[in-house]
Protein backbone atom coordinates (compact mmCIF):
# COMPACT_ATOMS: atom_id res chain seq x y z
CA UNK A 1 0.00 0.00 0.00
CA UNK A 2 1.58 3.66 -0.32
CA UNK A 3 1.54 5.71 2.20
CA UNK A 4 -0.90 7.85 3.60
CA UNK A 5 0.69 11.39 3.39
CA UNK A 6 -2.78 13.38 4.29
CA UNK A 7 -5.15 12.48 7.17
CA UNK A 8 -7.84 13.64 9.07
CA UNK A 9 -8.61 12.77 12.96
CA UNK A 10 -12.30 13.70 13.75
CA UNK A 11 -12.13 17.32 11.80
CA UNK A 12 -14.78 19.02 13.79
CA UNK A 13 -16.06 22.77 12.47
CA UNK A 14 -18.72 24.72 14.24
CA UNK A 15 -20.21 28.22 13.41
CA UNK A 16 -22.31 28.22 16.42
CA UNK A 17 -24.96 26.14 16.53
CA UNK A 18 -24.40 25.02 13.22
CA UNK A 19 -21.74 21.68 12.69
CA UNK A 20 -20.62 22.12 9.21
CA UNK A 21 -17.64 19.30 9.26
CA UNK A 22 -18.66 16.64 12.10
CA UNK A 23 -15.77 13.99 13.04
CA UNK A 24 -14.53 13.31 9.46
CA UNK A 25 -11.93 10.64 9.56
CA UNK A 26 -10.39 10.95 5.98
CA UNK A 27 -7.08 9.00 4.76
CA UNK A 28 -4.80 10.09 1.03
CA UNK A 29 -2.29 7.76 -0.19
CA UNK A 30 0.71 9.13 -1.94
CA UNK A 31 -0.41 9.70 -5.74
CA UNK A 32 -3.89 9.50 -5.32
CA UNK A 33 -6.69 11.25 -7.24
CA UNK A 34 -9.67 11.92 -4.58
CA UNK A 35 -12.68 13.74 -5.63
CA UNK A 36 -14.75 15.18 -2.81
CA UNK A 37 -18.72 15.85 -4.02
CA UNK A 38 -21.85 16.15 -2.02
CA UNK A 39 -25.04 18.71 -2.03
CA UNK A 40 -24.78 22.55 -1.09
CA UNK A 41 -24.02 22.84 2.52
CA UNK A 42 -23.07 19.11 2.70
CA UNK A 43 -19.56 20.19 4.08
CA UNK A 44 -16.62 19.75 1.83
CA UNK A 45 -16.20 23.04 1.10
CA UNK A 46 -15.59 23.42 4.73
CA UNK A 47 -13.62 20.10 5.08
CA UNK A 48 -11.39 21.45 2.00
CA UNK A 49 -10.81 25.07 3.91
CA UNK A 50 -9.58 23.25 6.80
CA UNK A 51 -7.32 20.97 4.84
CA UNK A 52 -5.84 24.19 3.33
CA UNK A 53 -5.69 26.12 6.27
CA UNK A 54 -8.34 28.83 5.53
CA UNK A 55 -10.28 28.23 8.44
CA UNK A 56 -8.96 26.22 12.07
CA UNK A 57 -11.15 23.47 12.74
CA UNK A 58 -13.02 23.31 16.10
CA UNK A 59 -11.65 19.49 16.99
CA UNK A 60 -10.05 17.26 15.59
CA UNK A 61 -6.36 17.23 13.87
CA UNK A 62 -4.65 17.63 10.20
CA UNK A 63 -1.62 15.59 9.53
CA UNK A 64 0.43 15.86 6.11
CA UNK A 65 3.73 13.59 5.91
CA UNK A 66 3.41 12.51 9.37
CA UNK A 67 3.53 16.40 10.18
CA UNK A 68 0.43 17.92 12.44
CA UNK A 69 -0.76 21.02 10.39
CA UNK A 70 -4.26 21.50 11.74
CA UNK A 71 -3.60 25.16 13.14
CA UNK A 72 -1.09 26.22 10.39
CA UNK A 73 -2.00 28.58 7.44
CA UNK A 74 -2.09 28.62 3.88
CA UNK A 75 1.17 30.08 3.33
CA UNK A 76 2.65 27.56 5.80
CA UNK A 77 1.21 24.31 4.39
CA UNK A 78 2.27 25.87 0.77
CA UNK A 79 5.96 25.41 2.09
CA UNK A 80 5.46 21.83 3.11
CA UNK A 81 5.44 21.49 -0.84
CA UNK A 82 1.62 21.77 -1.25
CA UNK A 83 -0.03 23.37 -4.36
CA UNK A 84 -3.37 25.14 -3.74
CA UNK A 85 -5.76 26.12 -5.99
CA UNK A 86 -8.72 28.14 -4.50
CA UNK A 87 -11.64 29.41 -6.38
CA UNK A 88 -10.28 33.48 -5.52
CA UNK A 89 -6.71 33.00 -7.71
CA UNK A 90 -3.82 35.13 -6.80
CA UNK A 91 -2.76 36.11 -10.80
CA UNK A 92 -2.31 39.24 -11.56
CA UNK A 93 -3.96 40.37 -14.47
CA UNK A 94 -1.83 42.90 -16.46
CA UNK A 95 1.28 40.81 -16.74
CA UNK A 96 2.05 37.89 -19.34
CA UNK A 97 1.05 34.15 -18.61
CA UNK A 98 5.21 33.71 -18.52
CA UNK A 99 5.48 36.55 -16.14
CA UNK A 100 2.85 35.16 -14.24
CA UNK A 101 3.91 31.39 -13.68
CA UNK A 102 7.86 32.66 -13.44
CA UNK A 103 6.78 34.82 -10.24
CA UNK A 104 5.54 31.95 -8.82
CA UNK A 105 8.70 29.96 -9.62
CA UNK A 106 10.92 32.40 -8.09
CA UNK A 107 9.09 31.51 -4.57
CA UNK A 108 10.95 28.08 -5.23
CA UNK A 109 13.88 28.80 -7.23
CA UNK A 110 16.78 31.05 -8.40
CA UNK A 111 16.22 33.39 -11.50
CA UNK A 112 18.19 30.76 -14.04
CA UNK A 113 16.24 27.60 -12.60
CA UNK A 114 12.87 30.08 -12.54
CA UNK A 115 13.00 30.47 -15.98
CA UNK A 116 13.84 26.59 -17.01
CA UNK A 117 11.25 25.86 -14.61
CA UNK A 118 8.54 28.50 -15.97
CA UNK A 119 8.90 26.88 -19.73
CA UNK A 120 9.00 23.20 -18.48
CA UNK A 121 5.32 23.87 -17.28
CA UNK A 122 4.21 26.14 -20.45
CA UNK A 123 4.94 23.03 -22.69
CA UNK A 124 3.60 20.15 -20.09
CA UNK A 125 0.01 22.61 -19.83
CA UNK A 126 0.41 23.34 -23.28
CA UNK A 127 -0.08 27.30 -23.09
CA UNK A 128 3.42 28.25 -25.48
CA UNK A 129 0.74 29.82 -27.94
CA UNK A 130 -0.82 32.28 -25.17
CA UNK A 131 2.51 32.47 -22.98
CA UNK A 132 2.92 36.25 -23.92
CA UNK A 133 -0.78 37.12 -23.45
CA UNK A 134 -1.43 39.30 -20.78
CA UNK A 135 -3.37 37.16 -18.28
CA UNK A 136 -6.31 39.94 -18.34
CA UNK A 137 -6.82 39.03 -22.24
CA UNK A 138 -7.92 35.44 -21.78
CA UNK A 139 -10.50 33.24 -22.09
CA UNK A 140 -11.68 31.41 -18.47
CA UNK A 141 -10.70 28.06 -19.62
CA UNK A 142 -6.83 29.73 -20.52
CA UNK A 143 -7.19 31.16 -17.36
CA UNK A 144 -7.95 28.19 -15.45
CA UNK A 145 -4.59 26.16 -17.30
CA UNK A 146 -2.45 29.40 -15.54
CA UNK A 147 -4.01 29.43 -12.24
CA UNK A 148 -2.60 25.24 -12.48
CA UNK A 149 0.60 26.28 -13.79
CA UNK A 150 1.12 28.48 -10.59
CA UNK A 151 0.62 25.34 -8.44
CA UNK A 152 2.51 22.95 -10.43
CA UNK A 153 5.82 25.21 -11.25
CA UNK A 154 6.77 24.23 -7.16
CA UNK A 155 6.82 20.53 -7.75
CA UNK A 156 4.36 19.79 -5.25
CA UNK A 157 3.50 16.20 -4.01
CA UNK A 158 0.22 17.40 -2.91
CA UNK A 159 -2.33 19.27 -4.82
CA UNK A 160 -5.78 20.48 -3.79
CA UNK A 161 -7.73 21.94 -6.53
CA UNK A 162 -11.61 23.68 -5.88
CA UNK A 163 -13.85 23.41 -8.28
CA UNK A 164 -10.84 23.47 -11.37
CA UNK A 165 -13.66 23.07 -14.21
CA UNK A 166 -16.33 25.28 -13.33
CA UNK A 167 -17.61 27.49 -15.77
CA UNK A 168 -15.91 25.98 -18.38
CA UNK A 169 -16.87 24.85 -22.34
CA UNK A 170 -16.62 20.94 -23.05
CA UNK A 171 -12.95 21.57 -24.67
CA UNK A 172 -11.83 23.21 -21.61
CA UNK A 173 -12.68 20.52 -19.45
CA UNK A 174 -11.67 17.52 -21.57
CA UNK A 175 -8.22 19.85 -21.60
CA UNK A 176 -8.12 20.49 -17.97
CA UNK A 177 -8.96 16.55 -17.40
CA UNK A 178 -5.75 15.60 -19.45
CA UNK A 179 -3.62 18.29 -17.25
CA UNK A 180 -4.97 16.90 -13.80
CA UNK A 181 -4.01 13.21 -15.28
CA UNK A 182 -0.88 14.47 -15.82
CA UNK A 183 -0.08 16.60 -12.69
CA UNK A 184 -1.17 13.06 -10.85
CA UNK A 185 1.67 11.35 -12.48
CA UNK A 186 3.73 13.28 -9.73
CA UNK A 187 1.47 14.30 -7.24
CA UNK A 188 -1.86 13.31 -5.01
CA UNK A 189 -4.32 15.29 -6.06
CA UNK A 190 -8.09 16.14 -4.20
CA UNK A 191 -10.35 17.72 -6.04
CA UNK A 192 -13.76 19.52 -4.47
CA UNK A 193 -16.09 19.44 -7.38
CA UNK A 194 -19.99 19.55 -8.51
CA UNK A 195 -19.56 18.49 -12.38
CA UNK A 196 -20.79 15.36 -12.56
CA UNK A 197 -19.33 14.63 -15.51
CA UNK A 198 -15.89 16.02 -15.12
CA UNK A 199 -16.07 14.00 -11.70
CA UNK A 200 -16.53 10.55 -14.26
CA UNK A 201 -14.41 11.67 -16.11
CA UNK A 202 -11.34 11.94 -13.75
CA UNK A 203 -11.94 10.10 -10.75
CA UNK A 204 -11.93 6.66 -9.46
CA UNK A 205 -12.42 6.69 -5.54
CA UNK A 206 -14.76 9.68 -4.47
CA UNK A 207 -15.61 10.53 -0.92
CA UNK A 208 -19.26 11.71 -0.50
CA UNK A 209 -20.37 14.50 1.83
CA UNK A 210 -23.39 14.64 3.65
CA UNK A 211 -24.69 16.77 6.78
CA UNK A 212 -21.08 17.32 7.67
CA UNK A 213 -20.58 13.76 7.89
CA UNK A 214 -18.68 11.07 5.26
CA UNK A 215 -21.76 9.52 3.83
CA UNK A 216 -20.12 6.76 1.26
CA UNK A 217 -16.35 6.52 0.28
CA UNK A 218 -15.52 4.19 -2.80
CA UNK A 219 -14.70 3.75 -6.73
CA UNK A 220 -16.70 6.39 -8.61
CA UNK A 221 -19.05 3.75 -10.23
CA UNK A 222 -20.51 2.22 -7.17
CA UNK A 223 -21.18 5.42 -5.82
CA UNK A 224 -22.79 6.63 -8.46
CA UNK A 225 -25.16 3.48 -8.73
CA UNK A 226 -25.78 3.63 -4.77
CA UNK A 227 -29.49 4.94 -4.15
CA UNK A 228 -28.55 6.80 -1.19
CA UNK A 229 -25.84 9.15 -2.72
CA UNK A 230 -28.54 9.44 -5.86
CA UNK A 231 -31.26 10.56 -2.70
CA UNK A 232 -28.97 13.23 -0.90
CA UNK A 233 -26.44 14.25 -3.49
CA UNK A 234 -28.47 13.92 -7.63
CA UNK A 235 -31.83 14.76 -5.84
CA UNK A 236 -33.57 11.13 -7.33
CA UNK A 237 -35.76 8.74 -5.23
CA UNK A 238 -34.91 5.16 -5.11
Amino acid sequence: MAEIILETQGLTMRFGGVVASDNVDFKLREKELRCLIGPNGAGKSTFFKCVTGLQTPTEGEIYMQGVETTRWMPHQIASLGVGIKTQTPNVMDSLSVFENIWLAARRFHAPQQANRKTQEIIERLALGSIARDDLGQLAHGERQRVELGLVAVGDPWLVLLDEPAAGMSAEDVERMTEIIHELNKTAAIIIVEHDMQFIRSIAEMVTVFHQGKVLMEDHVDRVMSDPTVRNVYLGKKN
